[in-house]
């Protein structure tokens, strides 16, 4: 490996990087047709190629890094979608985006995700289907903190920065459900509504009610295709982004009355915008009580009702208690419509929860956990 790794230092950075993809192609490729148990693993030698010359990070401290210019990461990032594009076999596909991308807990990790970013931006923007299979499966995987970092990369390349870029991330739906199923989970846990800077934008709204909306099926898509018996690492994305949907549906008329709030005390005028996304947090709320009922089907065929809690009751938990703070905090002014609704929708949800199985905890219990809240309308907390 010393030969390989002194002919790289003798290239410049593209040619480098380029010579190391193979490499990887090559012996994770015949490692994997050979090997008839466990996915084969990188060897440590081959995972300080790949993080010295595509990622950078010198080995030899004493050794200036060659950065590569600008023109350059982009003519790699166009080598690694073709790459991606052109290998027909799915297995080594992901193996090869693991080999790469998978986070180590060390300094070349930042250079991951940088990479990883700008190259599923462009896997979005020129619709490559098996890189966004394989990021799919990477966000699956990987910690949720990590997967909120590239959610806020994309959401700031498609929403943000450029908002009309929307429309091309709209599309991607119909060509990698699997993908936005993980990707509307990674933005619930990047948009927890804990401030105005996290609450989401407008045009990513309107996008998942559209695709929900379409097809609410997709919300369940990684829960379906994910073997019971798999192991996921500790602190992942949730299996289903019901949850995620759930907050946002009920801290949503807390969250835009906060705003309120604080625009008064600020001396600015009302926003208009808790009104004006009013319909599309309703279209929401209706369209997460129905893919609970599609998931009571799946449970019973699958003879997992009462077995498998999809909304773990430790999440609703935390949920009951960011929502009892809300309410404390907005109790002095003229909120309890906004109160109301969110109380109405949190109640509907956990009813419709446990009559389906998505939920396994008693009605009292859940009466128990919910004792802090306001009572609603409904009479089911509080």
């Amino acid at each position: 490996m010393s030969d390989i790794r002194h002919a790289l230092l003798r290239r410049d950075p593209l040619s480098a990087a380029k010579e190391v993809l193979y490499h990887l192609d090559i012996s994770l490729g015949s490692a994997l047709q050979s090997s008839t148990g466990p996915t084969p693993g990188l060897e440590k030698s081959t995972v300080e190629l790949v993080e010295e010359f595509i990622f950078h990070v010198p080995k030899d401290r004493n050794i200036q890094p060659k950065r590569m210019s600008c023109v350059q990461e982009l003519q790699l990032l166009e080598i690694m979608c073709s790459y991606f594009q052109e290998q027909s076999k799915d297995a080594i596909r992901q193996i090869i985006f693991s080999a790469l991308f998978s986070l180590q807990g060390n300094k070349a990790d930042e250079s991951r995700m940088a990479m990883l970013g700008k190259l599923v931006s462009m896997a979005i923007a020129v619709c490559r289907v098996p890189i966004l299979e394989c990021a799919a499966t990477w966000l699956q995987r990987t910690h949720s903190a990590w997967c909120v970092r590239l959610a806020q990369v994309l959401m700031d390349d498609y929403c943000t920065l450029v908002p009309c870029a929307i429309s091309t991330l709209q599309n991607i739906c119909s060509a990698s459900p699997r993908f936005c199923c993980q990707l509307i989970t990674a933005v619930t846990a990047l948009y927890d509504f804990s401030s105005d800077e996290l609450t989401p934008p407008p045009a990513l709204l309107e996008m998942l009610v559209g695709w929900i909306t379409e097809d609410p099926r997709l919300l369940l898509l990684t829960f379906i295709n994910t073997p019971l018996n798999s192991s996921l690492p500790l602190g992942c994305l949730e299996i289903t982004p019901l949850l995620g949907l759930l907050r946002w549906c009920v801290k949503a008329p807390l969250a835009y009355q906060r705003s309120r709030k604080l625009a008064l005390t600020n001396g600015h005028g009302e926003s208009e915008k808790g009104t004006a996304y009013e319909e599309l947090y309703s279209k929401l709320h209706l369209s997460v009580l129905q893919v609970f009922l599609m998931l009571q089907v799946h449970l019973t065929e699958q003879n997992l009702i009462g077995r498998l809690a999809v909304l773990p009751v430790e999440s609703v938990a935390a949920l009951v208690e960011e929502v009892s703070r809300l309410c404390e905090k907005l109790m002095p002014l003229p909120a309890a419509n906004h109160i109301q609704l969110a109380l109405d929708r949190l109640a509907q949800a956990l009813q419709v929860a446990m009559a389906t199985g998505a939920l396994l905890c008693t009605r009292e219990d859940l009466r128990t956990l919910c004792s802090r809240l306001p009572h609603n309308n409904m009479g089911l907390l509080g």
